[in-house]
């Protein structure tokens, strides 16, 4: 992967971090949930636990790509 390539996935995965973690604030606040439950739905739940490492991996990537 190019660095253009690795900003491009950065950008979408992180967009739809950001929309997924949305979404469940949205659905929790229509429930009336405590701020504090939802937080701990956010914190655990295994899609965003995977697109947080795979953003960590890119970044990763993107670091050792920029020092070649």
């Amino acid at each position: 992967m190019d660095q253009k390539d690795l900003k491009l996935s950065k950008k979408l995965i992180s967009s739809y971090k950001k929309r997924l973690e949305k979404e469940i604030l949205d659905r929790s606040m229509k429930l009336k949930m405590p701020q504090n439950k939802f937080e701990e739905i956010i914190n655990n739940n295994n899609e965003l636990i995977n697109l947080k490492k795979v953003l960590k991996d890119l970044e990763t990537e993107s670091e050792s790509h920029s020092k070649v």
